[in-house]
């Protein structure tokens, strides 16, 4: 009887599984019986080691560092006090101006017709007062009649002055010596009592000004001594002039205000700096960069070996960054900070010194 040739196919693929299955036995068990034959790796006993070096306490002055920017002393929008033309801007914007020096000119108008008609009729109210007291002394004016001239002079006064008030608000005058930074009206401008003439700024003293976050503002005192440096490389002096006592409550942080010395005026507002302000003297410790390791409630700090052996983490506080390492504080006495493997080792683990440095 002759087989399809699909069924020869499948008794091919048959016999094909059954020799594989068979040579696999064969020869896996030889393998599986070499491997229970063969030794294992022994684990490496003991702790574990790692590199410490030795940081001994520095005095030093610390500082509370921020990121800042220059700011005016004053900045004023020098507005028109009466209604009128701008008749003349004798002050160029972006120059020094000296205290009452004249910014922009109203048109007089009528203002100093205002102030002779008031001057004439003083004039007049004084001679009725004289008269009166002349013709008192005669008999022929009452106390009362006498009283009222007076009060018709004193008007007459009032007057005079209410015009010359006038006439002297035609020009707008700077209120400082400082800067006229921008010019808001030109020649032919019509301003109305309230409109600005220009904005003036101050800037002798400059001041440098920041936000301190709450964990420092309490080692922060007014006068203390600061330094500021530009992005220009540029760096002031100056002192603290006021702390804020009432914090952001966006941010939880106290502004402060250095002022600094800015004679030439050469130092433009709103240059971005780094302000560096003295917090006093204390102990600091000066560790690697790479030693600065975050324990599980996220706190910055550096693990280091105690005198048993065994590892601790010192939570720190970043005082400088410098060249040769963090200046940091919050650790205590000479102290062995782990150098090598800190991220490897647990708190309270049990470790072997395989060199000190």
């Amino acid at each position: 009887m002759r087989l399809k040739s699909q069924y020869v196919v499948i008794i091919a693929i048959v016999g094909v599984l059954i020799l594989f299955f068979g040579i696999n036995s064969l020869f896996g068990d030889d393998k599986t019986a070499a491997n229970a034959k063969a030794p294992q790796a022994a684990p490496v006993g003991g702790p574990p080691s790692v590199q410490v070096k030795l940081t001994p306490p520095t005095m030093r002055e610390t500082q509370v560092v921020m990121r800042g920017r220059t700011e005016a002393t004053r900045s004023v929008i020098v507005r028109s006090e009466t209604a009128g033309v701008v008749a003349a801007a004798p002050a160029t914007e972006g120059s020094f101006v000296r205290q009452g020096q004249v910014l922009c000119r109203l048109a007089v108008d009528a203002r100093q017709a205002s102030l002779d008609q008031a001057r004439a009729a003083l004039k007049s109210r004084q001679l009725q007062r004289q008269a009166a007291e002349q013709l008192r002394e005669k008999g022929f004016r009452s106390e009362t009649q006498v009283l009222e001239a007076q009060a018709n002079l004193d008007a007459a006064m009032a007057g005079v002055r209410a015009a010359e008030i006038a006439l002297k608000q035609v020009e707008i005058r700077a209120p400082f010596s400082g800067v006229f930074d921008r010019r808001d009206a030109e020649i032919g401008t019509y301003l109305s009592p309230g409109q600005p003439c220009g904005t003036m700024i101050e800037l002798n003293p400059l001041l440098v000004v920041g936000d301190v976050p709450e964990t420092a503002a309490a080692s922060l005192r007014i006068g203390a001594p600061a330094t500021a440096t530009l992005v220009s490389g540029q760096t002031l002096s100056g002192r603290v002039r006021y702390v804020s006592r009432e914090a952001d409550p966006q941010t939880r942080t106290y502004h402060v205000e250095v002022a600094v010395p800015n004679p030439q005026m050469n130092v433009r507002s709103g240059l971005s700096a780094e302000l560096k302000i003295a917090a006093g003297a204390g102990a600091a410790h000066l560790v690697p960069v790479s030693t600065l390791v975050l324990d599980t409630a996220g706190r910055q700090g550096v693990r280091h070996v105690l005198p048993d052996g065994r590892v601790a983490f010192a939570p720190v506080t970043v005082q400088e960054e410098t060249p040769q390492g963090m200046w940091v504080s919050g650790l205590s006495g000479t102290v062995r900070v782990i150098t090598v493997g800190q991220s490897f080792v647990a708190d309270g683990q049990k470790v072997r010194v395989a060199q000190a440095r």
